[in-house]
């Protein structure tokens, strides 16, 4: 994300889902208080703007779709730049993290990944941290994110796959133009991309309207939608909304918002 201040697949990690109160994941307190070294490894260019950046953390303990991590670089002359960064891997990726950062124009930490960095390279993280936004593939998914929103709800999507899982799950995902769709080359039937700027022949352009998101509130799975809406404060507002308008109880809406 961008620099924010402040059933038959088999994995050596098997994440818990107790609640310590309704809806918010018990997180280890001990376990994000630790900082670790985490090696660069991988550098995947996603769009003009944004890039992924994959890290070897052997010690990492595994973490929940939907949960971030506490980045730290230290330069040379012993000066510290933290961030909290959302991981965008699903947690069967044992001993590796990936993070899809946007450049932001006079990021210190974003700019540093986009011009400095290169395999090899070291930074310490600690985590996972919130349980709040975290998502442990038990209950039907509406994941909604803009631009870089995208990358928390990525983790859910690849973890649904890669799990195999039966549990309904559905992305709409906004973006000014296709070549800003972070994540497109992996997006699939799940998918509902939109547009606001351009898009390709025969999608029409526009915000994200009510119609996108009653069309996925209508299809009722049993149990009903837990929704997850990612992305600037201003998108936040305008898809919770949404949400409310078509029927979602706000009690099951999520919002994980930045800038």
């Amino acid at each position: 994300m961008t620099d924010i201040p402040t059933s038959s697949s088999s994995s050596s990690f098997t994440p818990s889902t107790r609640f310590a109160v309704p809806g918010r994941i018990a997180v280890s307190n001990r376990a994000a208080a630790l900082w670790q070294t985490a090696t660069l490894t991988e550098i995947r260019r996603e769009t003009p703007h944004a890039a992924t950046f994959r890290f070897a953390v052997p010690a990492w303990a595994g973490h929940l779709p939907g949960q971030h991590l506490m980045l730290r670089l230290t330069a040379e002359d012993g000066y510290t730049a933290q961030r909290h960064y959302s991981i965008a891997s699903a947690p069967d990726d044992a001993g590796h993290i990936e993070l899809t950062l946007d450049h932001v124009e006079g990021g210190e930490v974003s700019g540093w990944f986009h011009t400095v960095a290169k395999p090899g390279d070291e930074v310490e993280v600690r985590g996972p941290l919130s349980g709040f936004f975290a998502w442990p593939g038990d209950r039907p998914a509406l994941l909604i994110g803009a631009g870089s929103g995208v990358v928390p709800l990525m983790s859910m999507v690849r973890h649904h796959r890669a799990r195999e899982l039966s549990v309904p799950l559905r992305l709409l995902v906004s973006a000014r133009r296709p070549e800003e769709l972070i994540y497109a080359r992996e997006l699939g039937t799940e998918t509902t991309p939109v547009f606001t700027r351009s898009a390709p022949e025969g999608v029409p352009v526009g915000r994200m309207a009510a119609a996108h998101v009653a069309s996925v509130l209508a299809e009722r799975p049993f149990g009903g939608w837990e929704a997850y809406v990612c992305g600037s404060n201003a998108f936040a507002e305008h898809a919770s909304r949404l949400l409310v308008e078509a029927g979602q109880p706000v009690d099951r809406i999520r919002i994980e918002r930045f800038g």
